[in-house]
């Protein structure tokens, strides 16, 4: 099979996402985690697998942020739960 854009370059690196979630049933509701696997992660949020965010569904994703660096994505996942990171989100990443 041929590859095409970053694929092509960068087939085997693992990334980090840190991701915004947003209930489409309570748009007031937001939540922000950390995955190496943005799809199935989404997928587990919506099936109800998760007791944080299983009364809320389902849910959209919102925006993400790949990292390479797991301790770098770890740390701005902390920031945006953070109440200067929350502020940040609610201007640039909702």
């Amino acid at each position: 099979m041929r590859r095409f854009g970053w694929q092509a370059i960068l087939p085997s690196m693992a990334m980090f996402h840190v991701y915004i979630l947003q209930s489409e049933r309570e748009p007031d509701q937001f939540y922000t985690g950390l995955a190496d696997d943005l799809r199935a992660r989404l997928a587990e949020h919506n099936a109800g697998r998760s007791s944080h965010t299983s009364k809320y569904l389902p849910w959209v994703l919102v925006s993400y942020t790949a990292f390479r660096d797991r301790p770098k994505a770890v740390a701005f996942e902390r920031y945006l739960k953070s109440g200067s990171g929350r502020a940040l989100a609610m201007r640039r990443l909702r």
